[in-house]
């Protein structure tokens, strides 16, 4: 079947609130020799996406302005050195951008197979989390079966996948979470505790739950303010992770001693900036560590909400609400 001309996107113009989020038409990406063109049934919603939005996150040069991370459809064209997609093939994504709309062009080695009996929903909810938990808590924070780790934001995209994951490789975790119901699904997906943050101390907490030992890995997605109390949480030679600065990124008055007393690691990343060969290395990690578990159904991501790509605007909504658990998906087309 022959392309369409044109296609549908998401426009988010000169950047503001929910608002600005526009579907409009314009011209299908043309993809590079080594990659591939996805005729996209469902694209994943993340944080990242409305930073974008708000103009405080520009993409990288040569990557699509359009906003999203990470889609799941069929290869409609694939490049000469795009090995082994093929036309027909269904693949999830981690885009470098161009997700909010029903074509994208996508390094090769950045898609990643369905995994077994999957949709295109549940599938693009996979690659922006899976991706970003590997690298960092799994990556930078060496994470092993036997180790404690804190993970706030628990009832995020990034926090159920952390607390699947973790458990699934033998790891003791513990989330924190914003309310009785968010803790409460934290200890279903195998958190050993959930703290409410908003009524209890973390640090406190956690010092109650490991008996005073600590934990060997935070993953910290807040930043500032948190940082002290994440210090004196970690166990000797544990590893401070931060994946984003919500709460802010410049902290002030910190007791940096424990870094040195405890001999710790403070280190972060985020995804996006990362080469191609990077991301293709960690896609490899994925498919062999962990999409078996997927096949087998050991975990799955969690979703929260499913809107037409058109209602992008409620979508970045729900997301700033922070009233979601898991993952927020648009659905493409009739495909997903």
């Amino acid at each position: 079947m022959a392309l369409p001309a044109d296609m549908l996107f998401i426009d988010h113009g000169k950047g503001g609130g929910p608002e600005v989020l526009v579907p409009t038409r314009g011209p299908l990406p043309i993809p590079r020799p080594d990659e591939v063109l996805i005729r996209v049934m469902a694209a994943g919603v993340n944080r990242p996406d409305v930073i974008q939005r708000e103009g405080r996150y520009p993409p990288p040069p040569g990557a699509s302005p359009i906003l999203g991370l990470e889609c799941a459809g069929e290869v409609v064209e694939a490049g000469p050195d795009a090995a082994p997609w093929k036309k027909g093939d269904l693949v999830c994504a981690l885009t470098n951008g161009g997700a909010y709309a029903e074509y994208v062009a996508v390094p090769a080695t950045q898609c990643l197979r369905w995994p077994r009996g999957y949709d295109a929903v549940r599938a693009a909810a996979l690659p922006e989390t899976f991706f970003t938990v590997w690298a960092n808590l799994f990556g930078l924070g060496r994470l092993k079966e036997g180790d404690w780790a804190l993970v706030h934001g628990g009832s995020s995209g990034i926090g159920t996948t952390a607390i699947m994951l973790g458990h699934a490789f033998g790891a003791q975790i513990i989330a924190t979470a914003g309310s009785a119901e968010k803790c409460a699904a934290c200890r279903r997906l195998g958190a050993v505790e959930a703290i409410n943050y908003r009524e209890q101390d973390f640090a406190e907490e956690v010092k109650r739950i490991t008996g005073g030992r600590g934990v060997d890995v935070v993953l910290d997605m807040v930043g500032a303010p948190y940082l002290a109390r994440n210090l004196r949480v970690l166990a000797p030679g544990g590893r401070l992770v931060f994946i984003a600065f919500l709460g802010g990124e410049k902290a002030q008055e910190v007791d940096l001693r424990p870094i040195m007393l405890k001999r710790l690691t403070v280190t972060g990343s985020t995804m996006r900036p990362r080469s191609t060969a990077e991301k293709a290395a960690i896609a490899a990690q994925l498919l062999e560590k962990v999409w078996p578990l997927l096949d087998a159904g050991r975990c799955a991501p969690v979703i929260h909400a499913v809107l037409p790509l058109e209602r992008a605007a409620e979508a970045h909504r729900l997301m700033e609400s922070s009233a979601h658990i898991g993952k927020i998906v648009l659905r493409v087309g009739q495909g997903a």
